[in-house]
Formats: C-alpha cells, sequence, structure tokens
C-alpha cells in the first residue's frame, strides 16, 4: 500500500503522514512548520497550533470551513493566515507546506536563493522563487508578504527572511517533493562551499537531460511476472526505500536496476516518489524493450550497456547523496583514500563531465570496471555497481560516509589520506 496517496487519502491523513515524514527526516522542529490542503469544497485542512509534530495523529488535523468555522480539537496553526492568503490569490495550488529545514533557513538569513541549477531535475521541479520581506510570525502582514511573491507569478516557492521557506503544490505530494528537492539543493550549495565553489548548469544543458526520458522506447507487447523477477522487484523497491530513509535518495531522483536474466533487468521509472515506490512501479526491460504502458528510468539505455560490456555487474544505482554531490559540483577530487575501508570498497573514483550518462554515450560502460565500481557524474549523481544489490548499497554508504567526513574535516586544516605505499598495501591483501 502507499504511504501517500493523494487520491484516495483524506486530506488529515496526508497531512499527518508527510508532516511526521519532515520531523523524521530533521526538516522542522517539534513546535515549528505547519501543512494545509484545500480540498474540492473550498474547506481547508490544516495542522493545529502547539501539538508536537513527532506525534501528530489524524484527530489533531483541524478543519476551517469555507466560512470561516473552525472543526477541530485544537486552534488553527497561528501561520493558517498566510496559507489562505496563497489559496486566494492562487486558485490553482491545493496544498501548502512550511517549515523550517536547516540549509533553507541558512539562506533566508543571508537573504539569499538556491540556485537550483546545482543539479538538473531541481529546475522544474521547483520552479520560479521568490523572496518575502520579513513579517512577524502569524500576523496578517506576513500572509500580504508571502501572498505578494505568489500573486501574478509562476513562484511555487518562497523563501522568507530570517524564518524559513512556503510552498505550494498542486497537490500534497506536488508539494512535498518540492520542498525536498530545494532543501536537498540548498544542502548541496552549502557543501560545496565548504570544499570548492559550486558550478551551475546552464539552461541548455538541463533541457538536453530533460529530453533524455525514453518515451519513445520499444515495448513488449507481453510480459510474465515469475517468481525470481517478483522478488528482485521487492529488494528494488526495499532497497530504494532504505536509501531514502538513510538521506541518500530524495522523492525526485534515484534509480536502480538488478540483471534478471542475461542483459534483462528490471529498473525504476521515473517521476514515481522514490520513498514511496511499490513492485508494480518497477520496469521490467526485456530483449532492450521495456514492459508494456510503462516508462523506464531516462539512464535505462546506459543501465542496458552497462550490463552487456559489464558480465560481473549485476546491479547499478545513480543517485545524489548530499555530501558526494558537493564533490560532484566543484569538480574538487574525492579522494577515497581517507580511511582502508573506503579504498578497499570504492578504489579510485573518477569524476566525469555532466552529458556522459546520456543515451548513446559509452565511456561510463567501457570505464567500469572490477577496479573502477563507481563513478561521479558532474551535477548529476554518483553512480556505483556491484554484483548482489546489497553490495552496491553498501559501496553507496561508505562513498557518502568518506565524502561527509571529508566536507566536515575540510574546515579543520588539511586533510592527509593515506599514503601510495600503505595503498599497495591494502591492493596486495584485499584485492590481490
Amino acid at each position: 500500500m502507499k504511504q501517500l496517496d493523494v487520491k484516495m487519502m483524506h486530506p488529515k491523513v496526508q497531512i499527518t503522514k508527510v508532516i511526521s515524514r519532515i520531523y523524521k527526516n530533521g526538516m522542522t522542529t517539534t513546535s515549528g512548520g505547519n501543512i494545509s490542503i484545500k480540498d474540492e469544497n473550498g474547506d481547508i485542512w490544516v495542522t493545529p497550533s502547539a501539538i508536537d509534530k513527532g506525534t501528530l495523529t489524524e484527530k489533531d488535523i483541524i478543519c476551517v470551513k469555507k466560512d470561516g468555522t473552525i472543526i477541530g480539537n485544537h486552534k488553527p496553526s497561528s501561520e493558517f493566515p498566510f496559507h489562505k492568503a496563497i489559496y486566494d490569490v492562487r486558485p490553482e495550488i491545493k496544498a501548502v507546506i512550511h517549515a523550517h529545514p536547516p540549509a533553507l533557513v541558512s539562506f533566508s538569513i543571508v537573504r539569499d536563493i538556491p540556485d537550483t541549477n546545482v543539479i538538473p531535475q531541481a529546475k522544474e521541479i521547483c520552479g520560479s522563487i521568490g523572496y518575502a520581506p520579513y513579517g512577524m510570525p502569524g500576523s496578517e502582514e506576513l500572509g500580504e508578504k508571502i501572498a505578494a511573491q505568489f500573486k501574478g507569478s509562476n513562484n511555487m516557492a518562497v523563501i522568507m527572511e530570517n524564518h524559513g521557506t512556503v510552498l505550494g503544490g498542486s497537490d500534497l505530494l506536488d508539494a512535498y517533493t518540492r520542498f525536498e528537492t530545494l532543501e536537498f539543493c540548498a544542502r548541496t550549495i552549502i557543501n560545496a562551499k565548504t570544499i570548492g565553489e559550486p558550478v551551475y548548469l546552464t539552461d541548455a544543458q538541463i533541457e538536453k537531460f530533460e529530453s533524455q526520458v525514453p518515451h519513445d522506447i520499444a515495448r513488449n507487447e507481453d510480459v510474465s511476472y515469475q517468481s525470481d523477477e517478483r522478488e528482485i522487484r521487492q529488494e528494488i523497491c526495499n532497497i530504494v526505500r532504505r536509501a531514502c530513509d538513510q538521506g541518500l535518495m530524495i522523492s525526485s531522483y534515484g534509480t536502480v536496476s538488478v540483471r534478471w536474466k542475461d542483459n534483462d533487468f528490471l529498473i525504476t521509472p521515473p517521476h514515481v516518489a522514490r520513498w514511496d515506490i511499490m513492485p508494480e512501479d518497477i520496469v521490467q526491460i526485456q530483449g532492450g524493450k521495456a514492459e508494456p504502458e510503462k516508462t523506464p528510468s531516462r539512464s535505462a539505455a546506459l543501465h542496458q550497456k552497462i550490463y552487456e560490456l559489464n558480465p560481473h555487474i549485476n546491479s547499478i544505482i545513480l543517485t545524489q547523496p548530499p555530501y558526494l554531490m558537493a564533490y560532484g559540483t566543484t569538480g574538487v577530487k574525492f579522494d577515497v583514500r581517507t580511511i582502508p575501508e573506503s579504498w578497499i570498497f570504492l578504489q579510485d573514483v573518477p569524476c566525469l563531465p555532466f552529458g556522459v550518462h546520456f543515451k548513446g554515450d559509452k565511456t561510463i560502460p567501457e570505464l567500469l570496471s572490477e577496479s573502477v565500481p563507481s563513478v561521479l557524474i558532474a551535477n548529476d549523481s554518483f553512480l556505483v555497481t556491484g554484483d548482489k544489490l546489497l553490495q552496491t548499497f553498501d559501496r553507496l554508504e561508505v562513498a557518502e560516509f568518506s565524502a561527509k567526513s571529508l566536507v566536515m574535516g575540510a574546515p579543520l586544516g588539511k586533510l592527509f589520506p593515506i599514503n601510495d605505499e600503505q595503498v599497495e598495501a591494502l591492493r596486495e591483501k584485499f584485492l590481490g
């Protein structure tokens, strides 16, 4: 069952699920943040004031009727005025999220807006972003200032000066995906600035990335779901959800594939929230053709070629861990010669230019080998391979933990990796 079904779940169920996810992912505090949904009747369902966000239940959600009548056991959020103001000026917005995620709060304090061109999918997801001057929390004045950033514009997100952020969406999943992606961009930029200066993609590069979704892929007329194939589907879903829980994937990006038999494989689709992916969402690729009526990841052609040229590879993960992306967006060398385990698992990780992962480019499939199990793709992702999917995921975790240690160590002083002689001793003992 889906964790979040915006079509079938009641607004109060949706709100409790999303506020719980925001809280557990460290993007708001016990008392901070609020969510609302405007339903088809014009009623607004909203989180209550002064109720623990970590234990919020459906019975705590408040309904503010179209005529202003309040139904529920608590007072509506003190920030309800700006929720209503947004709905009044932008009727197409049906859900609003406000929170205080650390990276976006940092941008609000320095009075800046994250440049979403730091990764390819963010510009389309986040849309244009406004900046609202400071206003007293809970005041009509603040509501007017925020509404002014939404009114007469295409803004779907607003940075609130010295406060946090507020985002709208066509439904709550749309709003949450935008919220999570924008915070990821902010974190990536901050991490990148710790070790160097981020480099941003051009609009032309992003347009080429978007064109890679294989809408015209050949599809099989019939498909069978054998028991081993169904087992792989579940394994992929378990790993993807685990990656989301570990902060290694976000809703809008992350691809996993597993070889099924010969060069046939199973792969995740685009445009499905990664933390809520289900076995029926997974796409089977057999004989180079996709499952009927399904669209595989835009990187399906890359996965196909990797499996064809590398018989030892049986699983692939592409994702955007926030500390690895600091290296992927600055061009600073990601030196895994930090602790022995990192080098044993990953060896040396090449960083390749943006675009080498597009259809038809053989750079990555021909570069990967038993001694090069992973690569960084500038401004896009970390690609890691392995035999069993759990081994591939383990390598991903080791890589991100290593990158985090390096980023955190950068302000302390010069970093001292293990030397060439020590690396050769590791090679001889563990990889010889």
